[in-house]
């Protein structure tokens, strides 16, 4: 369970520092900054308490800096909401279990980059029920300091995944990467740097809110890049089963440690009609079973999603619902898509 006394604050800054390049040039005691990222910086971010800023029932949680891309989901499908930004995953949802906020939007995976690290580990103890998913098309800008010409670049600054999903256009500039924690938290610090020789791969909120010019726009390799997110809260909100709608199902498991106990434990979804549509394993802690993150389209109510969860759980040590939800209308888009 993740219980803290003060709220979750993200900090002005954050750098990863692997790469960091130091402003020598002229000019550069006055750096370019936004009035926006001035006033983002007036905010005492880590001491503040939420409710000076949103109550909590009005408010969503989410980790990274104003501007990252869990900051544009949370505007996408919660835009009535006031986004938190937090430092950590553990951070979003303490302040979820403190009340700084109702919600918690969360990645899990993306169609590039794969699953989050460490996601599977954190949700299960998290203490919050999954209520519901969103996917965010990921499009990436490369973003400078007002005035700077694509020329003028020698370095890039961004997340490591961002880095890696613009490699075509890394390569075509022949500019250097520089890893960053996070998207947002680069073009915050190139606009504090303001050297037109540096740039950052990020949102285009992120040039919003951090007075930035985006040189390039959708500058991602692959063209369905998507990142799929979960919302989170702390009471169930499972919906009522109606059977003409599409639903997701999150659970946990960890089989007994027996002969062929998975190939039985999945033997009652096929033969109930129930569709899986994930199935990772993560090591348990003796190495010896292990532990699954699964998911199924279906509702807890239905009979056929019943009888396969009777089934699974002659052949698990344990079983754990994350939630059930509706099913997002991407998933209906993507499969006709690739129909």
């Amino acid at each position: 369970m993740f219980k803290r006394h003060k709220p979750p604050f993200v900090a002005e800054r954050q750098i990863a520092g692997v790469a960091r390049v130091d402003s020598d040039g002229p000019g550069n005691d006055t750096p370019h900054v936004s009035e926006k990222a001035r006033d983002l910086r007036a905010l005492p971010f880590r001491t503040q308490d939420c409710s000076a800023m949103a109550t909590s029932d009005t408010t969503i949680a989410f980790q990274g800096m104003p501007g990252a891309y869990s900051h544009l989901a949370c505007r996408e499908a919660r835009g009535e909401m006031t986004p938190l930004p937090c430092r950590t995953f553990e951070d979003a949802f303490a302040a979820v279990h403190d009340g700084h906020a109702r919600l918690a939007m969360i990645p899990i995976e993306n169609t590039v980059a794969g699953r989050v690290a460490d996601i599977h580990h954190l949700l299960p103890d998290s203490g919050l029920h999954i209520i519901g998913e969103h996917f965010h098309r990921v499009h990436h800008h490369l973003l400078a300091v007002p005035g700077t010409k694509i020329g003028d670049l020698t370095h890039v600054h961004s997340h490591v995944h961002a880095l890696n999903q613009c490699r075509n256009l890394i390569r075509e500039l022949g500019v250097t990467p520089v890893v960053h924690v996070d998207t947002a938290g680069a073009a915050q610090d190139i606009a504090a740097q303001g050297e037109k020789s540096q740039a950052a791969i990020a949102s285009s909120l992120a040039g919003e809110i951090y007075g930035l010019d985006s040189l390039k726009q959708n500058i991602e390799d692959a063209d369905h890049n998507t990142t799929r997110f979960v919302i989170m809260s702390l009471t169930a909100e499972q919906p009522a089963y109606i059977e003409s709608e599409t639903y997701i199902t999150s659970f946990t498991f960890r089989v007994r440690n027996v002969p062929a106990a998975l190939y039985k434990a999945m033997g009652g979804f096929a033969t109930n009609g129930v569709n899986m549509t994930k199935l990772e394993s993560y090591v348990g802690p003796d190495f010896v079973a292990a532990q699954f993150f699964a998911e199924i389209e279906g509702h807890m109510g239905a009979p056929s999603v019943k009888l396969a969860f009777e089934d699974l759980s002659h052949y698990s040590e344990w079983i754990k619902v994350l939630g059930t939800y509706p099913a997002h209308p991407f998933r209906r888009s993507a499969a006709n898509q690739g129909a």
